[in-house]
């Protein structure tokens, strides 16, 4: 078991393979609604407009 060996970690990290002795942290996927940091405005919202009667 070493440099050689395709089922040893050593074996696959020579050989540049990925397999279940050396596997990859996977990523865990980000909501969304988390992904959009810009910030929001805070303004002083105005009343709606009303319609004047004869």
């Amino acid at each position: 078991m070493g440099r050689g060996d395709g089922r040893s970690r050593r074996g696959k990290i020579f050989k540049g393979s990925y397999g279940n002795t050396r596997t990859q942290k996977v990523k865990k996927s980000v909501p969304a609604s988390a992904k959009t940091t810009a910030p929001k405005a805070t303004g002083v919202k105005k009343a709606p407009a009303t319609k004047k009667t004869k």
